[in-house]
């Protein structure tokens, strides 16, 4: 792969790291010409790297004016996956990814073929962060996954996980005494455990809300291929540009933050130079005992 970045986009570029506003960037990209795109985008809750003035509704504004021009360059069969938490001030809590589907389900009233359709919202778990008084504390986020039409790649076995009970076996019938599980492993579920990236985290930067690598890891082999482009609107640190680097994807991303940039294209050097520190897609969860049933059999693959 060539390790050059290159800060505007050509067809022929591995890399493409815009350091500016992502509707610069995402209006100079052809038609159909990305495969995926992946991203986290701000909340418009005062955080280091947004505008003070942003709020709820510059949230929705600013993805009623982009979801059009990202439907513009996806491939047909192509896929969004847009990863959001809530909104909170004064107390008032409001689902982010409520406003992004209905923002989408408007859009797909001006759209005569190939919607965009919803096939799954996945709920992302993990076990640390901010102890809410006066609230459950939040633990939890969602990604919404899109794909542009009805015909689209799910590659399934790319990204199964191991069983609870590997060594559990069908008990009557037909298959009485084979293993009922998938030597591949298993189906991950729309509820994925993964640690998010705190301070001891082996991937912390700066970035104050950084995404782990896994979670767009996990997406871009399921669904894309070796070769394919995976677009992140919103780069921040750089952790879609990891995941599609280490899956051998090109990547394009934008991010208005120069430190941010500065933070990605060192992580990306690492990739390119086989020393990037991440953590591996493993459940949290690892079975344990000696009964039959959480003892791995030697034929299968994981």
């Amino acid at each position: 792969m060539d390790n050059k970045i290159y800060s505007a986009f050509e067809s022929n570029n591995e890399i493409t790291l815009y350091e500016g506003d992502c509707f610069n960037l995402v209006k100079s990209l052809p038609d159909e010409s990305v495969d995926l795109i992946i991203t986290s985008p701000p909340y418009a809750m005062g955080k280091a790297y947004e505008r003070a003035e942003d709020d709820l509704d510059d949230f929705a504004i600013k993805h009623q004016q982009l979801f059009p021009e990202l439907y513009r360059i996806l491939k047909v069969g192509g896929s969004v996956c847009w990863q959001v938490g809530y909104h909170v001030k004064n107390g008032v809590v409001t689902p982010l990814d409520f406003v992004i589907n209905q923002i989408i389900s408007e859009l797909n009233h001006s759209i005569y073929a190939n919607k965009l359709i919803l096939r799954n919202r996945i709920i992302w778990t993990f076990g640390h962060g901010l102890n809410a008084k006066e609230r459950f504390s939040g633990r939890h986020e969602t990604v919404l996954w899109y794909t542009k039409g009805s015909d689209y790649e799910f590659n399934l076995d790319e990204v199964r996980i191991p069983q609870k009970y590997p060594g559990k076996k069908y008990y009557k019938g037909e298959k009485k005494g084979e293993y009922s599980g998938n030597p591949l492993g298993k189906n991950p579920s729309d509820v994925w455990s993964i640690p998010n990236v705190k301070a001891n985290h082996i991937e912390k930067t700066e970035h104050p809300c950084q995404f782990p690598v896994v979670v767009p890891q996990r997406l871009i082999k399921a669904l894309t291929y070796p070769g394919d482009v995976v677009l992140d609107p919103f780069n921040g640190s750089g952790s879609t540009a990891v995941a599609a680097l280490l899956e051998h994807r090109k990547y394009i991303g934008a991010e208005i933050n120069k430190k941010y940039c500065d933070i990605t294209k060192s992580r990306i050097q690492d990739v390119l130079d086989g020393v990037a520190t991440y953590r591996i897609d493993k459940p949290v969860y690892e079975p344990k005992g000696n009964s039959s049933v959480t003892k791995k059999p030697n034929h299968f693959e994981w």
